[in-house]
């Protein structure tokens, strides 16, 4: 009996086992109820083949001659999922506790929780798991036909678990930044005239999106930063004149006193990249690693009106949008984390880079991003 339910386990999982193979219930054929008692069914981990992360599945019910399917509890650990896969004769899934995620080919996640039912119709490619921080169980009752209940195919990688968490992951603000900075740096003002009306809806201060214009010019060059200060400014007078008034926000507390800006640019290059910068490139032009070290980290990042983190996202957003740059952005990437940027929000960036402007751009980032994860590991 035990090895007859073992086989009816792997039934579940496996496309390959026919349904006519299928064990019978142990009444099939009487008129009878029959009970399955709590945990007497076998639980198992979800095969590596097929899974990703920490899965269980604790069996419920096997199908018999007249109801063609079966029914399982499968709990997913935070960022565990399911292959892709599709069901022939399509699945009912009851998300049970936790949150969870389901995804389909078209791109689209949706967020299920606790309470939710879904209805997966036949042959269409999906999989399903817990969300980034919680872990989630649903009941799967799974049908069959012509002898199959699942096909399973590809596992789904990182980057289409993490890259569609935008509206999880990235506030509006921040969303607004990316989008600032990008049509910016590729010098697009009339999209960058958009972007600021959405950032300033958003919540984003005069002072903050000012702020960003300004640091991009170590990134950009002075004139696209100049070009989109520009943009700010007549943007303010036509929002005056229609009477809309925008929030100024504060202005940057005074540079420690005492301290010289090349004395506290060193400091917050150290502290932002983890370790002193040095190298051969540094010592062949010591010049641009004084002004680096003066302009960039002492002028500008020493001012307290965007936190270190909001910084990154705004170079990282830039650097993405602009070609000939691959070095500096899979640096920023790792400058970026070190400061506080997840890998699920680095993706949602790329994600709105995709959107937003162009999937060239965003094709190439995501190459420097895996790159850079790859070598980091």
């Amino acid at each position: 009996m035990k090895k007859t339910i073992l086989v009816l386990a792997f039934l579940v999982l496996s496309a390959s086992v026919a349904y006519a193979k299928a064990p019978k219930s142990p009444t099939q054929g009487k008129k009878a109820q029959t009970i399955f008692r709590a945990g007497k069914l076998p639980s198992f981990r979800g095969p590596k083949k097929y899974f990703t992360g920490q899965v269980k599945v604790d069996m419920l019910f096997p199908p018999n001659q007249t109801a063609h399917y079966s029914g399982a509890y499968v709990t997913f650990q935070p960022k565990a999922r399911s292959a892709w896969h599709l069901h022939p004769a399509g699945q009912h899934m009851i998300v049970i506790s936790g949150v969870g995620l389901t995804g389909t080919r078209d791109g689209k996640v949706l967020q299920i929780k606790a309470g939710d039912t879904i209805w997966c119709p036949p042959n269409l490619d999906h999989w399903h798991g817990a969300a980034p921080h919680t872990s989630m169980t649903h009941l799967v009752i799974t049908g069959v036909h012509n002898r199959k209940n699942v096909v399973w195919k590809e596992k789904v990688t990182d980057a289409q678990y993490e890259g569609h968490l935008g509206s999880q992951v990235l506030t509006a603000k921040q969303k607004s930044m990316v989008t600032i900075s990008a049509f910016a740096a590729n010098g697009d003002l009339n999209k960058l005239k958009h972007a600021l009306v959405e950032g300033l809806q958003a919540g984003l201060t005069v002072s903050e999106i000012k702020e960003i214009l300004v640091q991009l010019y170590a990134y950009v060059g002075f004139p696209r930063s100049l070009n989109g200060l520009a943009t700010l400014m007549m943007l303010l007078k036509e929002r005056q004149k229609k009477g809309i008034k925008d929030t100024l926000g504060r202005q940057a507390r005074p540079l420690p006193h005492g301290k010289s800006v090349l004395a506290l640019g060193t400091e917050n290059q150290t502290r932002l990249v983890g370790g002193p910068v040095v190298g051969g490139l540094f010592r062949f032009s010591p010049e641009i690693d004084r002004f680096l070290k003066a302009h960039l980290f002492g002028a500008i990042f020493g001012r307290d009106v965007l936190d270190w983190k909001s910084r990154e996202l705004a170079t990282v957003a830039a650097l993405a949008s602009m070609k000939g740059v691959s070095p500096q952005l899979s640096a920023h990437y790792r400058i970026g984390m070190h400061n506080g940027l997840t890998v699920p929000q680095i993706r949602a960036l790329i994600a709105i880079i995709k959107a937003r402007v162009g999937q060239q751009e965003a094709a190439l980032a995501t190459s420097v991003l895996d790159g850079f994860l790859k070598k980091k590991k």
